[in-house]
């Protein structure tokens, strides 16, 4: 079973290309224009063992809305196109990451019933100059067109970067889990209705 993707998203705003491979190796190339997001992505690959290329040309110039929320978007659609129809995968997963003085979880249904709970705060508005709302956005997305059920939760921290990697670490460690081939499901959906 081969489980990649490559999808692209052109509009008046951004231009994306993603390609996806679920069974890779965490080698990613990002290139958003956006220092702190290609980091958060590139480590969002590494952890979830998901091999990833993403090319982003947004309108930079306005600001970074639409550059993150629809390279979240198209992400999300890689994800769906590569899954397939679902069958064989663990279909849960959950991770807590530490990271310094802070930690972050991530649970993941991957039942095609897109939903996100986002119990996250910032205090400082920006990380660099990215503003810290964005996460939020590019979160949503992401869930809403990958089919996740996606929790997200800093349980505690202070330090505004740590905060953001150990949320995207958490989700890429829960997701590695929810993809994942369980050789006991015999390529069944993992649902009492036979279908996700």
């Amino acid at each position: 079973m081969v489980r990649t993707a490559t999808i692209e998203r052109n509009t008046k705003e951004t231009q994306i290309s993603v390609t996806m491979n679920l069974d890779g190796t965490g080698a990613a190339k990002v290139s958003t224009g956006i220092g702190f997001f290609d980091h958060m992505l590139e480590s969002f690959a590494k952890h979830a063992l998901i091999d990833l290329t993403v090319s982003t040309k947004g309108d930079l110039h306005i600001d970074m809305h639409h550059t993150v929320e629809d390279t979240g978007i198209v992400m999300g659609q890689a994800l769906k196109s590569a899954l397939g129809d679902f069958s064989g995968i663990r279909r849960f997963g959950h991770a807590y990451i530490p990271m310094d003085e802070t930690l972050s979880r991530a649970s993941i249904d991957l039942a095609n019933r897109p939903y996100l709970v986002w119990n996250v705060n910032f205090v400082r508005p920006k990380v660099g100059d990215m503003d810290t709302e964005l996460f939020k956005e590019w979160f949503h997305a992401f869930a809403g067109n990958g089919g996740l059920c996606l929790h997200v939760e800093n349980l505690y921290g202070e330090n505004t970067h740590h905060i953001i990697e150990s949320c995207y670490k958490a989700l890429a460690r829960a997701l590695r889990v929810a993809i994942e081939i369980d050789p006991r499901l015999n390529g069944a959906v993992a649902s009492t209705k036979g279908v996700l």
